[in-house]
């Protein structure tokens, strides 16, 4: 069976505002999807079925069972092996559509590698978890004119708001700053219902539709506000970019600087810490053999996993590692430091 036949999208080809010349425009272009859990497997996986010609898949995670009631691309094997997120989209997708490329990326996404991640892609759209992704996502977007999607879900409720840099407003022009740690409501503190994430995704993958067939006029413009458990949706105008933002008026990228040294961050709500080493290469092979020498170790391939000093350690292949047990960088970095040794 061809199934890269031009019937394979005859449906979405006969919408007016598509039409065979945006279904072309579609299969050329590029995108990156930041995050693959909620937002991102719903973007993901409608963008693949579209006909998106690259999708790149980035991800920092691994499948865990709590996802899997809103995260629709995973199974319980996945979980059971801690698949990382970016890989076991990729393997569905590729069912899904084989006649596209789809690469996955289990890479936290950081100033050192936005070029890398980001740079090559026409569109960029948010499935991330956490500001402080978005706003260097908005930063390496507003700087190279390259079209986003911010996009939001947590408990009911979502926000969704298109990106043109020079032309719309930006992150921002409506939030000029990070929220301060601890004052937003998140997935781990306020619950999180499918169907949220389910219908912001959706509607980032359309907004991101229209962006790939060269319809910009329809892209919309502003925030849309979506409460599903109160049935409410506004659309909430933002004017043009801010004569004093930061980042469209004056092109102060901070969250573009590379930080000397490595980093540990909590991860919210999790009882977590993600420590990124400090080095850009990163010897896996010789860490998993000198860790198997001080602790019992599982290894799926993609990641391995041991107990140290009354923490579960999970090492990923770039160095990155998630300790679970505390919430105390301090205490993650110590023992990261003992086992890995980086």
């Amino acid at each position: 069976m061809d199934f890269a036949h031009p019937d394979r999208y005859a449906r979405q080809a006969l919408f007016s505002q598509i039409g065979p010349h945006g279904q072309e425009r579609i299969a050329r272009c590029r995108i990156a999807v930041v995050g693959v859990g909620a937002l991102g497997c719903q973007e993901a996986s409608l963008l693949a079925r579209a006909g998106v010609g690259f999708l790149r898949l980035i991800d920092r995670d691994f499948v865990e069972i709590d996802n899997l009631h809103r995260q629709t691309l995973y199974t319980e094997e996945d979980a059971a092996r801690s698949v990382p997120k970016a890989e076991a989209a990729r393997r569905q997708l590729v069912q899904a559509n084989s006649a596209i490329e789809i690469e996955a990326r289990v890479s936290d996404l950081a100033a050192g590698n936005a070029d890398a991640l980001l740079g090559d892609c026409d569109v960029i759209v948010d499935g991330s978890d956490n500001f402080e992704a978005r706003y260097l996502v908005n930063d390496f977007a507003v700087k190279h004119g390259i079209p986003w999607i911010y996009a939001g879900a947590v408990g009911a409720t979502g926000l969704l708001m298109p990106v043109l840099p020079g032309t719309t407003a930006c992150l921002r022009c409506v939030f000029q700053e990070v929220p301060p740690a601890g004052s937003t409501e998140t997935c781990d503190t306020a619950g999180v219902l499918g169907p949220a994430p389910g219908a912001v995704g959706a509607c980032a993958a359309l907004e991101a539709l229209k962006l790939a067939a060269g319809r910009l006029d329809a892209v919309r413009r502003g925030l849309l506000q979506l409460d599903l458990w109160s049935n409410e949706v506004r659309a909430i105008d933002v004017a043009g970019p801010r004569a004093d933002c930061p980042c469209c008026a004056q092109r102060a990228f901070p969250f573009l600087e590379v930080r000397e040294g490595g980093a540990a961050t909590s991860l919210c709500g999790r009882d977590a810490v993600q420590v990124t080493p400090a080095a850009a290469a990163f010897d896996f092979e010789a860490a998993r053999e000198r860790i198997r020498r001080a602790a019992v170790v599982t290894d799926n391939g993609y990641l391995l996993r041991f107990q140290a000093a009354g923490l579960q350690v999970t090492l990923f292949r770039d160095g990155r590692a998630i300790l679970k047990g505390t919430a105390d960088p301090g205490q993650a970095r110590a023992v990261y430091a003992r086992f890995v040794g980086a």
